[in-house]
């Protein structure tokens, strides 16, 4: 069913029993494996990562560079998505962001925030 969930433009749909009436693996959140990710919610964890970085860039008016992170939450999922503010040269000096996105259950974003903005070339201090 992959490929129902994915129209012609390549972006995905929302799989969703309450609007088509469909069902499969009995309806529920378990039954649709999806990509292989996490299924607890409407949509599975590669899709809720597409699903934030798309809504984001629709948001900002800028790629995302990365999903640094993704975790279900008891109301969706959570995304830490990575974003080029600045571009500057070298490119080691860039201004990059990150940005914490909420998802609810289907996928659709509920809320953003930057959560932290630095060099392109820093790294982060462990221990």
């Amino acid at each position: 069913m992959a490929a129902a969930e994915e129209d012609e433009t390549g972006r995905t749909r929302r799989p969703s029993g309450r609007k088509t009436g469909r069902r499969s693996g009995g309806g529920s959140a378990e039954g649709r494996s999806g990509e292989g990710g996490h299924t607890a919610h409407g949509v599975s964890a590669p899709q809720a990562m597409r699903r934030a970085a798309e809504q984001l860039r629709g948001l900002l008016g800028r790629a995302p560079e990365s999903v640094s992170a993704v975790r279900p939450t008891d109301d969706g999922w959570q995304a830490d998505i990575e974003v080029l503010e600045l571009e500057r040269v070298p490119s080691t000096t860039s201004i990059m962001a990150s940005y914490r996105v909420l998802l609810d259950e289907e996928g659709e974003l509920v809320s953003y925030e930057r959560t932290r903005r630095y060099t392109r070339g820093q790294v982060d201090r462990s221990g």
